[in-house]
């Protein structure tokens, strides 16, 4: 092919790598379709057919030297004049590209760092895409004398069909113990508790007397729809009660956050309990605790706490104790 383009654009210098490395990329991205590289295929190198209809006069760019090959002035995809073979040959060699690359690939990553494979739909189209990879793994898997590499083979062969059916892959590796991110609920939740909490902040500021336009920009977008303006006399009671609606709701968020997470350890730990429970037990032990520093002698815990009890507490009783009294 290197040679052919040569002959073909001798003002153009590009390696045999990077050839070949553009002729991949113009399959690869579907720049063309089936019926337009066939049409250029059979301008560069017209067919015997052509040739003869017109007489045995070939153009002067698409005569080959003696020494080349055959397989060399071969085209990637095979001669046909069908449109639907030559897509449905061009869509083989993509995917044997494909499954290539993904084996190579899984050879030279760690195990650990592989990436977690979907779990894809049984469709027609994923079948059709297992069934055409199926017959490429004769080459390779005979070749394999290793359990290992069998295994880098199956996983690579994996691989291919995910991207080649265009599922998403997890950048992510494998990760061999249990998973340490945080849930997707809980950082929502932290995330409306943050938004309240700057939220309140400014308005308790505003409150005090702050008056910055920062401030009072946020304070008018914390009224927006409400028919609530910052120059009603009764502002600071509408103030009041929106600190007081954001407080409540920053405390059942957190209530919120507590109950979820006794609700997942209860979960793991009944499916723990089912498959392992020898390891839950051992889960649910306490650790021992260290002793840090010395232990306090009898006489300093009696004073300690003497000066606390012993002392006499003037407690501010105004009415309301009468009120709760009653």
């Amino acid at each position: 092919m290197h040679r052919l383009f040569t002959e073909l654009e001798p003002s153009i210098t590009v390696t045999e790598q990077n050839l070949a490395d553009r002729v991949r990329y113009i399959l690869r991205s579907n720049i063309f379709d089936g019926a337009e590289l066939e049409r250029l295929r059979r301008e560069v190198v017209p067919s015997s057919n052509e040739n003869a209809m017109t007489g045995g006069a070939v153009p002067q760019v698409a005569e080959q030297p003696a020494h080349v090959d055959a397989a060399e002035n071969t085209p990637v995809v095979a001669d046909s004049n069908d449109d639907g073979t030559f897509t449905q040959e061009l869509e083989i060699e993509q995917m044997r590209s494909t499954l290539e690359e993904a084996i190579m690939e899984t050879r030279s990553t760690p195990l650990e760092n592989r990436p977690r494979l979907p779990r894809i739909a049984l469709s027609k189209q994923n079948r059709a895409v297992v069934r055409a990879l199926n017959p490429m793994l004769v080459t390779y898997l005979e070749a394999s004398w290793d359990l290992c590499e069998t295994d880098s083979i199956l996983f690579g062969t994996a691989l291919a069909v995910c991207r080649i059916i265009g599922a998403k892959l997890s950048t992510a590796g494998r990760t061999t113990g249990q998973s340490s991110a945080i849930p997707a609920w809980r950082t929502r939740i932290e995330e409306r508790i943050a938004k309240a909490r700057a939220l309140n902040g400014r308005l308790i500021c505003f409150r005090s007397g702050n008056t910055r336009p920062r401030i009072v920009r946020t304070v008018r977008m914390a009224f927006a729809g409400t028919n609530v303006s910052l120059s009603q006399p009764d502002i600071m009671q509408k103030l009041t009660e929106r600190i007081d609606d954001l407080k409540q709701r920053i405390a059942a968020w957190g209530k919120r956050i507590r109950r979820y997470t006794e609700r997942s350890t209860r979960f793991n730990q009944n499916r723990l309990f089912q498959s392992d429970q020898k390891r839950l037990y051992k889960s649910l032990e306490r650790p021992m605790v260290s002793e840090t520093g010395t232990v306090p002698n009898q006489a300093d815990t009696v004073a300690f706490w003497r000066s606390l009890w012993s002392e006499p507490v003037n407690h501010n009783e105004g009415p309301w104790t009468e009120v709760v009294a009653s």
